[in-house]
């Protein structure tokens, strides 16, 4: 019996690209009381991975949270594993506003003392008193009434990239962080204010909705489903949205697009940019934002340190993080003194830029295809791109697809291409292939090989 996951990430990616199929990013939460989370945990993995659903999941006595990735046809047998539990029929299901078939590689359950680390005593208070539910024009409606205060309820480095306009965004790592700042701060406004909240999907405002009316305010609103249920409420209501910019999001994608507003910095050069990425040192890992220039120069690192660091024998990289808790395992969100151009805390209202038109990042399989690797650099005066070869091979006079979430889908015709420095006519898995790109690619950016 299969309880946990038997390929890599880089295997499964190849699966979901080979299979063809259409994915759906979605996300859920509950509270509830489980008796047995580890029996729960693995009922649902093995319900679950019949279905090739993928995702990030906790579950804890008191209930579950949930982000995932589903073939699109198995929507309703999905449905149907929740349905099985009394806590979960009818469960709204928040589907993002943009699809990725890589969103999720794996399928991780993993079992916690809460589903989301808020850091309260839930026997102190009544966590089933919540706030106020809003749909998103009753949202709307409370934001223009003078005696409302809005409170983002997430992180700086999610605040920075969107927020709704006005809102207190406090300048913390955590959530449970900014419980008493938010307590403390709006200490005079308990019973003439309209305490109203939001967050990603819903799940941290359950409990800081029944928190706040704990400590005393009387008018508590939540949004309900969060800014993902509110940007689907947009459109499916033609409504005009008071949120500005990109909602982070926690899986690959780093974050979906609400409104074409652009109000953060590349946190490298000053440039407008709103495009999260991950330190390419495997001891680093920070979290920060960086434009497709500086990601181009910097080759997906954070300084310059790391820069030299990434060019260092492996060996050497290894020796360098032994006995230190490094990359993933240190909690580094964006702050770092290398960043120029961070902004957390009070953020603005107004853009600083408009976001290209965006691509539809949910692969179109229109012709079969295979995966070949990854992109790894592209000069932008020569208009060449370099790419890494980790399957299959490539022969001068390929048909090639390079396809990532801002590029699309562009179809070439190699040529000629130039292998580990020297042309030739094929190249085999490991070889770094350049050749000309006339536009513009990304280190998300992956290459298939056309077939027939």
């Amino acid at each position: 019996m299969q309880l946990y996951n038997t390929l890599s990430a880089e295997e499964r990616a190849i699966m979901i690209d080979d299979a063809g199929k259409q994915r759906l990013t979605l996300s859920f939460y509950a509270y509830a009381k489980i008796q047995d989370p580890k029996k729960f945990r693995d009922d649902l993995f093995i319900a679950w991975n019949t279905l090739d659903a993928l995702g990030r999941i906790y579950v804890a006595t008191e209930g579950i949270n949930a982000q995932m990735s589903i073939p699109e046809e198995n929507l309703e047998a999905f449905r149907a594993t929740l349905e099985v539990y009394d806590f979960m029929k009818g469960i709204r299901l928040n589907e993002a506003v943009e699809h990725d078939d890589h969103s999720f590689l794996k399928l991780t359950i993993k079992v916690r003392d809460k589903i989301v680390a808020d850091g309260l005593n839930d026997d102190t208070f009544d966590v089933t008193n919540i706030g106020v539910h809003l749909k998103a024009r009753e949202f709307n409606e409370i934001l223009d009434d003078p005696n409302t205060i809005v409170v983002d309820f997430r992180n700086h480095y999610e605040s920075e990239v969107g927020h709704f306009k006005n809102a207190i965004t406090p300048d913390v790592e955590t959530f449970r962080e900014s419980l008493p700042i938010i307590n403390e701060q709006l200490q005079n406004h308990k019973e003439d204010k309209n305490l109203v909240m939001y967050c990603t999907g819903g799940i941290r405002c359950e409990k800081a909705s029944a928190y706040f009316k704990h400590q005393g305010f009387k008018n508590v609103f939540q949004l309900e489903g969060g800014i993902i249920n509110y940007a689907k409420q947009l459109k499916e209501e033609g409504l005009e949205s008071k949120f500005i910019g990109k909602n982070f999001v926690f899986d690959n994608r780093l974050g979906e697009r609400i409104t074409e507003d652009i109000i953060s910095q590349c946190h490298q050069c000053g440039k407008p940019c709103d495009n999260h990425t991950n330190c390419e040192n495997d001891g680093c890992h920070l979290l920060f934002i960086q434009c497709d220039d500086c990601k181009a120069a910097m080759e997906n690192c954070c300084s310059a340190e790391c820069l030299d660091i990434i060019h260092m024998p492996l060996v050497d990289q290894v020796r360098m993080r032994a006995g230190k808790e490094v990359g993933n395992k240190v909690f580094r969100k964006g702050k770092s003194e290398n960043l120029k151009f961070k902004h957390s805390g009070d953020l603005p209202n107004v853009a600083l830029g408009a976001a290209d038109k965006p691509a539809d990042i949910r692969q179109k399989v229109k012709v079969k295809k295979v995966l070949l690797g990854k992109a790894e650099h592209y000069y932008v005066k020569a208009q060449v791109g370099q790419f890494t070869v980790e399957n299959n091979e490539l022969n001068s006079g390929d048909k090639i697809l390079i396809s990532g979430p801002t590029t699309g889908d562009q179809e070439l015709v190699l040529d000629k291409i130039i292998v580990n420095g020297i042309e030739t006519e094929i190249a085999v898995i490991g070889d770094k292939v350049t050749f000309e790109v006339p536009f513009r690619i990304r280190l998300s950016d992956k290459i298939y090989k056309i077939l027939g």
